[in-house]
């Protein structure tokens, strides 16, 4: 995939997330330094679940951010490498934060549609 429609399915993504507010939304996050292999010694990772309440995009930082109560998440814009649509209503984002450092989020909506 080129970078512009990279760039155009990240924006998609975030310009159509407000159907999901009011939806149960898990995130799983996990942070790796081996990107080939992904495997549970070598990777941390947290699951987090709330109601989607709100979203937005802070040009502060260049950053996509998601939040519920007591729950606030942020993506890295200009970090992403990777996104993809994993099935219905579950999405995967990975950035790169060094050359051997990759924050893995799989976002999942509980979504009734």
């Amino acid at each position: 995939m080129n970078s512009e429609a990279f760039l155009q399915n990240i924006i998609a993504f975030f310009e159509q997330i407000d159907k999901y507010y009011g939806s149960k939304t898990e995130i799983t996050e996990g942070l790796c330094t081996d990107m080939e292999a992904l495997e549970a010694n070598l990777t941390t990772w947290n699951l987090s679940e709330f109601e989607l309440i709100r979203s937005a995009y802070r040009q502060n930082g260049d950053k996509f951010m998601i939040e519920g109560s007591n729950m606030y998440y942020e993506i890295s814009a200009v970090r992403i490498i990777s996104f993809e649509q994993l099935g219905r209503h579950k999405f995967e984002f990975i950035e790169q934060y060094s050359d051997s450092v990759f924050r893995i989020t799989k976002i999942r909506f509980h979504y009734k549609y």
